[in-house]
């Protein structure tokens, strides 16, 4: 299970909340239960209606205190606070008690307009952050960024299709709003736009515009089932 070290600072207009009410043995307050433990898919079985969580590539988790997906059958990524229970989880890996979710901004790609997309969609710098909520998994690219935020407009960020099979371009428009605090924020993309692995893992390459130029890095990239 992906555990949280850190205390992450989120902006509100990419998140939205919800709080599941936990269980306590007794009056005492549990803050552990405010802090994310793992990183998440919601999704809703298509036969049963039941809402599951898909951990990563391979492992789902049964939520116990759940029967149906507050967001209805909209697929989303989110940062949960769960608790493994024993049990049976029939063919989900395992059974879990939800205390909290905070959903991401969750995303498709953007069309690639090719040299235009910088003018399409923006080059204002930002800077990926190296944490356990950047990570690729269940076809999902999911992003920490950080940037200046300060007069309150909104920031939007796109990915598109790099000059590569397995190379994707972050792009971001900061609306004129360059200056004043740092914050972070998450997004979660679905790479449904990419070739299939068929089954193969392979390397895919994220680009963006940073603070000292263009960057990259690498992750290990398989479609989805």
């Amino acid at each position: 299970m992906k555990r949280f070290f850190n205390y992450l600072i989120v902006l509100g207009v990419l998140l939205g909340t919800l709080s599941v009410q936990s269980c306590l043995n007794d009056d005492d307050t549990d803050n552990s239960v405010n802090y994310p433990n793992a990183l998440v898919t919601i999704k809703t079985n298509s036969s049963t209606g039941q809402v599951y969580f898909q951990l990563d590539d391979e492992t789902t988790l049964l939520p116990t205190n759940m029967k149906t997906s507050p967001y209805g059958n909209r697929e989303v990524r989110a940062l949960t606070n769960i608790r493994v229970q024993d049990g049976q989880s029939g063919h989900y890996s395992k059974s879990v008690y939800v205390n909290r979710i905070d959903t991401l901004l969750t995303k498709n790609m953007a069309q690639s307009f090719g040299k235009k997309n910088d003018e399409k969609y923006g080059k204002d710098p930002v800077e990926i952050v190296k944490d356990w909520t950047t990570v690729v998994e269940d076809g999902y690219l999911t992003l920490r960024f950080r940037t200046y935020y300060g007069n309150g407009k909104k920031h939007i960020v796109n990915l598109v299709k790099g000059d590569k099979p397995y190379e994707v371009v972050l792009h971001h428009n900061a609306a004129g709003d360059t200056r004043g605090f740092i914050r972070d924020g998450l997004v979660a993309f679905r790479l449904n736009d990419l070739p299939d692995t068929q089954g193969k893992t392979v390397d895919l390459t994220l680009k963006w515009q940073s603070f000292s130029g263009m960057k990259s890095v690498t992750f290990k990239y398989k479609s989805r089932k």
